[in-house]
C-alpha cells in the first residue's frame, strides 16, 4: 500500500532538500554578503546614503554599472553627468540604487553560478529578459521606484530558477505533469513539492535577508478579467506582483519562436494594461524597447564592457589610475554644479572624499573632522577596506605636536609623504598614525580651513603593495579646487547653523 504525504509534509521535505543542495554546491547567485550591506544601508538608522555609496564602490564592477545607468536616457529627467556614486544616490535616492544594484548583483551572481543545465541557463535568461520589460513598463510611472521593479521581476522567477538548478530530478518531473495534465506551472509544483514555485521563490528570499515588501511581491498575480473583480488601484506589492507576473509571462513567450508571439504578448497586455495603470498600447511598446536593450546589454557585456571592467580592476589593483585627472576633474565637476547648492555638508564630504579616493587610487580615504568640545581630530567617514572597522581608534588632540599632520593643518598646505617608511621620517609621524595606518607606503593630507582655522581633513593613503604613489601638479591644483568647494560648504553650513560653526573651532 502506498503512503501519501501530507502537503505541508511535502513541502517540508523539499525545503529541506533544497537548503541540503544549496550547503552542497553553494548558495546560487552567491551573493548573499553583498545582499545583506545592499539591504542594510537601504533600511539602517545611520547615514544611509554614505553606506550605500560605500557599499557600491566596495564593487569596482558594480560601481561603472551603476553610473552607467544613472547617466542613461531614463534617469535623464534627473540631468546628465553624474560622476560619482555619492551624486548618483543623492540625485536618485538611496532606494533606487539600492534596488538597482541588487538587480545588477542578482543578475551577476546568476550568471557567475555557470548552472550546467540548459534549462536553468534558459530560466536565467528569461529572468533578465523579464527585469528589462518590467524597467520599461515601471518608468513610466513618476509614483513607483522603476528599480525596485526590475529587482521584483529578476526575482519572480526565483523559485523556477532555485529548483531547476537544485532540484533537476523535481523539475523534470513537473515539467512532464504540465505537459501531461495541461496544468500551470505553480499547479504542478505544488502536487510535485508540496509547494508552488512562487512559494518557493518567498522562502528563498526570506532566507537571504531580502527586504519583506520585496519578498511579498515574489507572488504569481493572475489577471483581473473576471466579471465582478474590483478594479480599484492596486496596492504597492500587488502593483509589483502584477508588473513582475507579466513581465515574466512576456519573457516566456519571448523564448519561444512562432507565430504567436505577437498574439500572445497581445493578450497578456491586454490582460495586465488596466491593472498596472497603462495603456495596452504602452505596454506593447514597452516589450518591443525592453527586448532591444537586452540584446544591445548582451553585446556590450560580450564585446566591450568585460573588457573595460577588467582594465579598471586592473587599474584598481596597480594604484593611481591611468585616467586620474579626468576622474578628478569629473568629481570636481558633481561638488560644482547647481545642485550642490542644495547639498547638504555631509553629502559634499562624501562627494570630495569618493572624489580622492577613486581620483588617486588611494586603499584608504578618511574624512577626519574637529571636534571642539572634545578637543580632537575624529574620524567621521571612510572608504577602502578594513578602514571603517578602523574610524573608532582614529582620533588625536587638536593641540598642536609637532609632527606631519599638525604642520599640515597649521599651514593650510596639501602634504604628500612618498615614503613614510623611510628611517629619518618616523620622528615626524604621530604615534596614532604608527599604531592604526603604519603599514602605509606613502599618504597625503588635504586641509580644510575655515577663517584662518583647521576644521578638519581628508587623508588618503596606498599600501605597500602598490607601486610607489605621486601626485602631479595639474592633479595638486584640483584637489586645492576640491577643498575649496568642501570649505564653501562648511561655510553654508556655519551660517545656517552657527552651533556647528562653534563645534568646528
Amino acid at each position: 500500500m502506498t503512503t501519501q504525504i501530507s502537503p505541508s509534509a511535502l513541502s517540508d521535505k523539499t525545503l529541506e532538500l533544497l537548503w541540503a543542495r544549496v550547503r552542497q554546491r553553494g548558495d546560487m547567485p552567491g551573493f548573499s554578503k553583498v545582499v545583506t550591506a545592499i539591504v542594510g544601508a537601504m533600511h539602517g538608522d545611520d547615514d544611509r546614503e554614505f553606506n550605500m555609496t560605500r557599499t557600491v564602490l566596495s564593487d569596482p564592477t558594480l560601481t561603472q554599472r551603476v553610473l552607467r545607468l544613472a547617466n542613461s536616457a531614463m534617469y535623464s529627467a534627473f540631468g546628465q553627468g553624474i560622476n560619482t556614486v555619492s551624486k548618483a544616490v543623492i540625485v536618485l535616492g538611496t532606494e533606487t540604487i539600492g534596488h538597482l544594484a541588487l538587480g545588477l548583483k542578482l543578475i551577476d551572481g546568476l550568471a557567475a553560478a555557470s548552472p550546467d543545465t540548459s534549462n536553468t541557463r534558459d530560466e536565467m535568461g528569461k529572468a533578465v529578459l523579464a527585469g528589462q520589460i518590467a524597467r520599461q513598463v515601471a518608468s513610466s510611472s513618476t509614483q513607483r521606484d522603476t528599480e525596485e521593479a526590475v529587482v521584483c521581476s529578476i526575482l519572480h522567477s526565483l523559485g523556477r530558477l532555485m529548483v531547476s538548478f537544485y532540484l533537476p530530478e523535481q523539475w523534470a518531473q513537473v515539467q512532464v505533469l504540465v505537459a501531461q495534465k495541461s496544468l500551470d506551472e505553480n499547479e504542478a509544483s505544488r502536487e510535485i513539492l508540496g509547494l508552488a514555485l512562487d512559494e518557493i521563490g518567498r522562502a528563498v528570499g526570506k532566507r537571504w535577508g531580502l527586504p519583506n515588501g520585496l519578498v511579498e511581491s515574489l507572488k504569481d498575480m493572475p489577471p483581473r478579467i473576471a466579471p465582478g473583480i474590483s478594479h480599484e488601484p492596486l496596492e504597492h506589492a500587488d502593483w509589483l506582483a502584477a508588473v513582475s507576473t507579466m513581465s515574466t509571462r512576456c519573457a516566456s513567450v519571448l523564448s519561444v519562436e512562432g507565430d504567436a508571439v505577437l498574439a500572445d504578448l497581445t493578450l497578456i497586455a491586454e490582460n495586465y494594461a488596466d491593472m498596472i495603470g497603462l495603456d495596452v498600447s504602452f505596454v506593447l511598446q514597452a516589450i518591443e524597447t525592453a527586448q532591444k536593450v537586452a540584446a544591445d546589454e548582451v553585446l556590450l557585456e560580450n564585446v566591450g564592457d568585460s573588457a573595460g571592467d577588467e582594465k579598471k580592476q586592473l587599474a584598481l589593483a596597480l594604484g593611481k589610475p591611468a585616467d586620474s585627472i579626468q576622474i578628478l576633474k569629473r568629481g570636481v565637476g558633481d561638488m560644482g554644479s547647481g545642485a550642490a547648492a542644495s547639498t547638504n555638508t555631509g553629502q559634499m564630504m562624501t562627494v570630495a572624499l569618493e572624489t580622492v579616493y577613486q581620483g588617486l587610487g588611494l586603499s584608504r580615504a578618511i574624512a577626519f573632522l574637529r571636534n571642539h568640545d572634545e578637543g580632537k581630530y575624529i574620524a567621521r567617514k571612510s572608504f577602502g577596506d578594513g578602514a571603517e572597522e578602523l574610524l573608532p581608534r582614529l582620533r588625536f588632540n587638536d593641540a598642536y605636536q609637532p609632527d606631519v599632520f599638525h604642520a599640515s593643518l597649521a599651514n593650510d598646505k596639501m602634504i604628500f609623504v612618498e615614503d613614510a617608511q623611510a628611517p629619518g621620517f618616523i620622528n615626524k609621524l604621530p604615534r596614532w598614525w604608527r599604531e592604526e595606518l603604519g603599514a602605509s607606503r606613502s599618504f597625503m593630507i588635504l586641509p580644510l580651513m575655515l577663517n584662518f582655522h583647521p576644521v578638519g581633513f581628508i587623508y588618503g593613503d596606498w599600501s605597500a603593495s602598490l607601486p610607489t604613489a605621486e601626485i602631479a601638479p595639474n592633479e595638486v591644483a584640483l584637489l586645492d579646487e576640491l577643498r575649496a568647494l568642501m570649505v564653501k560648504a562648511i561655510e553654508r553650513r556655519c551660517h545656517a547653523e552657527p552651533s556647528w560653526a562653534r563645534a568646528m573651532h
